[in-house]
C-alpha cells in the first residue's frame, strides 16, 4: 500500500488524513456541486444529483434507508440534532436524559444544554475498562422511568473499548437510544437499535465539515433548533455537496477496506499494548480485546502529558494526550476519570490507514528514552 499519509502521524483518532478516494471525488465535485441543490435550474439540478448520490452511497455503506441519512456541518451538529431531537419528540413525556461517563464532550454539553432549558440528566458509571452494563441502565430506568432519551457511544473515542450496545438496547426497553458512532463509524459495523446515530466524516478519511446523522424512521424525533426552509429539517443550510460527497466516497471505500485494515492495524495495536506495559508504572487502559482495532492509550506515572507530547512531535511522532477532544484545555480527561485509572502522563496512540509497522517499531523504541529522560528531570 502506497504511503500517502504524513510519517510518524499516530492520531487519526483526531482526524485521519483525506482518503485518495476522497481526494479523487472532492476535486471532481468542486467544478459540478457548488450550486444550492434546492433550486430547480440545471447548475442546482447537477448539484441535487450529487448529493442524492452520496445519500444513497452513505446508506449502502451503513445498511441504513436512503431517507434515514442527513448530512450535517460536522460530527458534533449531527451529535446535539440527534441526542436534543429524541429529548424534544417526547418531550411531553418525559424529559431526562440517561449517558455514560464516559461519552464524548458533544454529548455531554447537549445534555448540559438541555438541562439548562429544563431537562434533567443522570451519568451513569462505567466500570474500570470503560464499559456501561446493561444492568446499570435497568437500575437507572427503575429509579427515574421518566426517560426522554438514552445515550451511549458505540466504541469510546478515547480508550477505544467497544459498548455492548445491543445489551443495553434491551435493558432500556422503550426508551430511545441515541447512540454516538463518531469514533467507530466505518471502522466497525454500526449497531443496531439506535433511534438516532451521528458520524464524522474526517474520523475515517473524509473531508472535515461534514457529519452524518441517522435518524430511524419512525423514531420520536423533533428539530429541537430553529427551523430552516429546507427539504430536510433535521439540518440548516444547503449542504457542502463537494465535501458531502467526497465524504460518502471514502466512508464507501473505508468500508471495503475494513477487514484487511483491520487484520493489518489489531496486530500492531497488540504489539503497542504488550511493550508499553513493560515500561515500569505504565498503564494501558481500556478492553484488550473488544476494542476499536487501531487505537490504544496509556499512562505513564510521573510523567506530564504535555511534555510526554512535546518531546515525542520533537521526534516525529504525532499522538494525543490529555482529554482527547478538550486536551488544549489541559483538563485531566474526564474518560480516565469515570474509568478510575490513571489520568495523568496519557497517550492515545492511532494508526492511519498507511501507518507501518516499521514507524511503529521506531515509536517504541524512542518512548522508554523519552519517559526515563521526563522523569528524570522531576528527579526521579
Amino acid at each position: 500500500m502506497p504511503d500517502d499519509g504524513p510519517a510518524g502521524y499516530l492520531d487519526s483518532a483526531s482526524s485521519e488524513p483525506l482518503h485518495p478516494a476522497a481526494r479523487e471525488t472532492l476535486l471532481a465535485a468542486l467544478d459540478r456541486g457548488w450550486a444550492d441543490p434546492r433550486r430547480l435550474h440545471r447548475e442546482a439540478r447537477n448539484a441535487r444529483l450529487l448529493l442524492d448520490n452520496a445519500r444513497e452511497v452513505v446508506a449502502a455503506a451503513l445498511d441504513v434507508r436512503r431517507d434515514e441519512v442527513t448530512f450535517t456541518g460536522s460530527g458534533t451538529e449531527a451529535v446535539h440534532r440527534g441526542l436534543l431531537g429524541l429529548v424534544q419528540g417526547r418531550r411531553r413525556q418525559a424529559n431526562a436524559i440517561l449517558h455514560s461517563a464516559v461519552e464524548h464532550s458533544s454529548v455531554i454539553h447537549a445534555a448540559d444544554w438541555a438541562v439548562a432549558n429544563g431537562a434533567s440528566r443522570t451519568s451513569l458509571p462505567v466500570d474500570r475498562l470503560g464499559r456501561l452494563s446493561a444492568d446499570t441502565v435497568r437500575a437507572a430506568l427503575a429509579a427515574d422511568p421518566a426517560v426522554a432519551a438514552l445515550a451511549v457511544q458505540s466504541a469510546n473515542h478515547e480508550v477505544g473499548t467497544v459498548q455492548p450496545v445491543a445489551q443495553i438496547r434491551e435493558a432500556a426497553a422503550d426508551v430511545p437510544l441515541f447512540v454516538d458512532a463518531c469514533a467507530s463509524m466505518g471502522r466497525l459495523p454500526l449497531p443496531t437499535g439506535w433511534a438516532a446515530a451521528a458520524g464524522s466524516s474526517h474520523k475515517w478519511g473524509g473531508p472535515a465539515g461534514v457529519g452524518v446523522l441517522l435518524v430511524r424512521k419512525g423514531a420520536p424525533w423533533r428539530n429541537p433548533f430553529p427551523v430552516d426552509d429546507r427539504a430536510d429539517e433535521r439540518t440548516a443550510g444547503f449542504e457542502n455537496v463537494p465535501g458531502v460527497l467526497a465524504a460518502a466516497a471514502a466512508l464507501q471505500a473505508i468500508v471495503g477496506e475494513r477487514d484487511e485494515l483491520e487484520s493489518r492495524q489489531r496486530p500492531v495495536i497488540d504489539r503497542v499494548r504488550a511493550a508499553v506495559a513493560a515500561i515500569p508504572d505504565v498503564e494501558v487502559v481500556g478492553d484488550p480485546d473488544d476494542r476499536l482495532p487501531h487505537l490504544v492509550t496509556f499512562s505513564c506515572l510521573y510523567v506530564d502529558g504535555e511534555a510526554l507530547v512535546t518531546e515525542l512531535d520533537r521526534r516525529g511522532f504525532g499522538v494525543a494526550s490529555g482529554s482527547a477532544c478538550t486536551a488544549s484545555t489541559l483538563t485531566p480527561s474526564h474518560v480516565l476519570e469515570a474509568m478510575g485509572v490513571l489520568t495523568h502522563g496519557n497517550v492515545r496512540l492511532s494508526l492511519t490507514r498507511t501507518t507501518s509497522a516499521d514507524e511503529v517499531e521506531r515509536f517504541l523504541t524512542e518512548l522508554p528514552e523519552v519517559v526515563k529522560a521526563l522523569r528524570a528531570e522531576v528527579g526521579l
